[in-house]
Parts: structure tokens; sequence; C-alpha cells
């Protein structure tokens, strides 16, 4: 009987100490990505790796940065996920990152892998008025093409934007308008472009998405926001129009990244791996204009790439001039 209670306790123990390892496995992961996106890619990364918990924690862009230094000597997050290539660039210097070499990685386009895999890129989003034409027939507005004709008038207090403090989407938006302007030379054309300009805007917001949103619920003739957003809310019904801006419109690319001192390592490297996997790729693809991941289609309901003027960001000046950019804006544009 001795014995065999001895070794119904060892059993005991073994499956005990089986199932700790298995909660043990374990990643903590910070992201700006949008919360409807993340819910759909989680569920994915779940289906794929069903013995790994991932616990999410989503902020905006300017606040997860923000975040990350004030913790940068007791990180509490193992990877951070999806956040904008202008920011990782910012960071690097600040040591945030360590660079790693997730599998796949050879896979991707190359201009999108940081030389020294401080990041690996897996998107990009590209910036676009959500134009309510239902507003714009009440208030017999012109259907704008760009920035510019957001200039009118007529448009007082009927555009929203994005805080480039807080919001990625507001940072590329005007930091697009800025290099248009000659910011790069020195020119402070961009910034008497931006005075103008915050004539007609009746809300900045803290987030990318919800100008989109606010105008498609018809609180705002114009809402600048980016593409997919748009898209989500012309899915819904509501009676709204893609605008890309016909000056160029600014674009994003999205990245991973390992934490210096993630407490998860494995866990952390795990995750990544499967963040640039082809079934993680085909779910940014539902939400996405481009993934890094040649081969995988884009959503049908977005107009062609082609078809839309990009401007040729800079990454490397923006995160040079990320600082500076957003002082002087909170200067100018805080109310």
């Amino acid at each position: 009987m001795k014995r065999v209670g001895f070794l119904f306790i060892a059993g005991i123990m073994a499956v005990c100490l089986a199932s700790a390892a298995v909660a043990a496995e374990k990643v903590i992961v910070y992201t700006s990505l949008e919360t409807d996106e993340t819910v759909q890619y989680l569920e994915a990364a779940r289906r794929d790796m069903p013995d790994l918990e991932i616990n999410i924690i989503r902020l905006s862009t300017g606040e997860l940065g923000a975040r990350m230094l004030a913790e940068k000597d007791n990180p509490q997050a193992d990877v951070v996920w999806g956040w904008a290539v202008t920011g990782m660039e910012e960071n690097i210097p600040n040591g945030l990152f360590v660079p790693y070499k997730p599998k796949g990685v050879n896979k991707l386009e190359k201009r999108f892998v940081h030389p020294k895999y401080m990041y690996v890129g897996i998107d990009m989003y590209i910036a676009a008025f959500c134009v309510n034409t239902k507003v714009l027939q009440e208030k017999g507005l012109p259907m704008p093409k760009g920035w510019n004709d957001l200039l009118d008038p007529k448009f007082k207090g009927l555009v929203a934007m994005p805080n480039p403090v807080a919001s990625g989407t507001g940072f590329l938006q005007i930091s697009s308008i800025l290099q248009m302007y000659g910011a790069k030379e020195g020119k402070e054309d961009g910034w008497e472009f931006l005075k103008k300009l915050d004539k007609n805007i009746g809300q900045y917001i803290k987030s990318g998405s919800k100008p989109a949103k606010m105008t498609a619920a018809g609180e705002f003739a114009v809402g600048a926001s980016f593409d997919f957003v748009v898209a989500e809310q012309k899915k819904q019904g509501f009676p709204v129009e893609f605008v890309f801006p016909a000056e160029g419109a600014g674009y994003e690319v999205e990245a991973n990244a390992l934490m210096k001192g993630a407490k998860n390592l494995k866990a952390a490297k795990r995750f990544l791996d499967w963040a640039i996997s082809e079934n993680a790729m085909k779910e940014y693809a539902k939400f996405k204009y481009g993934v890094t991941l040649p081969g995988i289609p884009t959503r049908p309901d977005l107009p062609k790439l082609s078809s839309i003027k990009l401007y040729p960001m800079d990454f490397a000046w923006q995160a040079k001039n990320s600082a500076d950019i957003k002082k002087k804006w909170e200067t100018l544009f805080t109310r």
C-alpha cells in the first residue's frame, strides 16, 4: 500500500509540475495595432500556439513609446508587435530593443527588415480621408481631393484629425506634410500650412481610427485617418468614401521587436517567429494594404495600390526629428 501510495503521490506531483511548466510558457506583448484587428490576429496565434499564454497590452503609438521608455530599466513586456517603424528607429538608440532574427525572416522583403534585425516589418498602412458624403451634401461642400482642399473656409469645424503626439497615424500625416513643404531643407512652409489647416480642425483626437469612425457617424465631414478603417466604415454601410491626398499619401510600416531585458525570452522568440509566419501574414492582409511576405493577396475592397500617389516617406528623418516635431506641434496646436 505504501508503495502504491508513493507512486500515486509521485504521479500527482509529475502532473502538477507538467501543468506548471505549460502555464509558465507565456509572453507579454505591447502593441499599437487596432483592437479589432488584434482580436482576429490573436485567434490565429492561439490556434497555432495553443500552449502559449499571450497577454496583450494595447496603447496608441505615442503612449506606448512613452511607457516603454519609462520602463526601460525594468521592462514589463517581452515583445512589441505592430509598432510604427518611425518609433522603432527613434528608440533603437535608447536601448529598448535587442536584435533577433526570427525564423523565416529571409523570405520577407529586405527593405522592411532592419539590417541588424533590431526590428522586422510586417505590414503598411496609408493615410486616407474618410469623407461622409451625406454631410457633404447637407452642408453643400465639395468633395476634397487633398490637403489643400481642406483649407476652404467651408470646412471650418468639420475636419477631425489624429493628435500626432499620441497617434502614429497623426504623426505620419503631419510629417508627410512637413516633408512636402521642404522641412528636410529647413523650410517652415509646412508649419505655415498646418496653421492654416488648424483653423478648420474641429477636433484633434488621440487615435488614428476615431476620426474615421466619428466622421462615419456624421460628427464631421472629413476624418483624416488611414486606409482600412475607412474601408471598415464603408463595409458597415456608412455613407463614406476614400480620399487619398492628391499631394501624396503618407504611409507607415508596422514592425515587431524583441525587448531588451525580456523576462520570457523563449516565449518571446516563439511569438516573434509566429508573427512573421505565413498564417500571421494572411491575417494581416485581411486588414492591411500590403504585407512584407511576398505573394500574400490583399483585401479586394481597398483601392489598388497602383492608383494611389504615395509620398516617399523618409523614416530616418522622421525618427531623428520626431521629438522636436511633436514638441513644436504641441506648442502651436494643443487646445
